[in-house]
């Protein structure tokens, strides 16, 4: 069933950004071969859309970027990048790969637009893998871990035929905006049996330094490193996994009353530190901190699984980058081999 209400990301946006989404239409063909059968969601700078590829005569996902973003450039160099990684890692099946690419003409510039075969829906062991592939072969630090970007594998197309089928009886929830058609987002079920979990997205990776300075990573999953201007590398990712799978986020305050304050050397290390610490280490700002802990934080599990998991976490949620695990060493914690 499509949502009752339209999404309002374009309500959300200025004139002038709002038309520089392309004008995706249901329906509409690419390149003489991609046509648009729904809208699978949305981002601040690009829309995703269910398409049936009318050649090979199966699904795809089309993603189109908004006209000549940074984002767009960035994710084709990191894939082209990640082509000439010739490895027999597993985690290679937990990355996205990209099946073809085009431009489209807009408005103001012209439009990015990336196709994958791969549909996907949100797991750890995978994503670990894929994180491993990409620190150690690739060199690659992701940066922008986070739900939407972590999906499960849909082997079963009888799930992307229901989408069809249900666009076609019940069409989506739509508005006209001069000459633009704006769509509400259709869910597509999750399988019961998912295949395997997949990382894609890689408009902010990085890659080609040991470390790297500057903001990076969705504010609720923020490196402490990054938020006091530290040099970065890939231990951001590993705590991204950490704060992903608990409701813990990643702001200082918040790592503060679950962790403690942070070291005393790690606040040396920081560009930024005296904006949200004294010379001995505590904490300036006007925020009450409640003091917690993981385990406090932890409700949904209990019992003989609660402390592996726990611990689990507390190799990734760590103040100091060099303390956490790598994602080699976290796909061997005995918590994911747990029944």
């Amino acid at each position: 069933m499509a949502r009752k209400t339209l999404n309002n990301l374009h309500d959300s946006l200025p004139p002038l950004a709002s038309k520089t989404f392309y004008p995706v239409r249901i329906g509409e063909i690419f390149r003489s071969k991609y046509q648009v059968l729904g809208k699978l969601g949305y981002g601040s700078v690009s829309t995703a859309w269910l398409c049936r590829d009318l050649v090979d005569h199966e699904y795809v996902a089309l993603k189109v970027f908004v006209a000549k973003h940074r984002q767009a450039e960035n994710e084709e160099k990191v894939y082209k990048h990640l082509r000439t990684i010739k490895t027999s890692h597993p985690g290679a099946k937990g990355i996205r790969s990209l099946r073809d690419q085009f431009q489209l003409p807009g408005q103001y510039d012209s439009h990015e637009c990336l196709v994958d075969g791969q549909l996907l829906k949100p797991i750890i062991k995978y994503l670990l893998m894929a994180l491993d592939i990409l620190h150690t072969e690739a060199r690659v630090v992701y940066t922008n871990i986070q739900e939407g970007n972590v999906m499960l594998g849909i082997e079963d197309d009888a799930i992307f035929k229901s989408f069809e089928e249900e666009e076609w009886a019940e069409p989506s929830l739509r508005k006209i905006d001069g000459d633009r058609i704006i769509y509400a987002t259709r869910q597509v079920d999750i399988p019961d049996n998912p295949s395997h979990a997949v990382l894609c997205g890689f408009g902010d990776a990085q890659f080609g330094e040991e470390t790297y300075i500057g903001e990076v990573m969705p504010d609720l999953y923020r490196a402490p490193e990054i938020v006091l201007g530290i040099p970065w590398n890939e231990k951001i990712d590993i705590l991204s996994v950490g704060l992903m799978v608990t409701s813990a986020p990643a702001r200082i305050a918040r790592m503060i009353a679950v962790l403690g304050l942070p070291p005393k050397d790690l606040l040396k290390r920081g560009q930024f530190s005296e904006v949200f610490f004294d010379v001995e280490g505590n904490f300036t700002p006007d925020i009450k901190i409640q003091q917690t802990s993981l385990e406090n934080e932890e409700e949904n599990l209990e019992g003989d699984e609660k402390t592996p998991f726990l611990q689990f976490l507390k190799k990734m949620i760590q103040w100091v980058p060099e303390e956490r695990k790598s994602a080699k060493e976290l796909m061997k914690d005995p918590w994911l081999a747990f029944p």
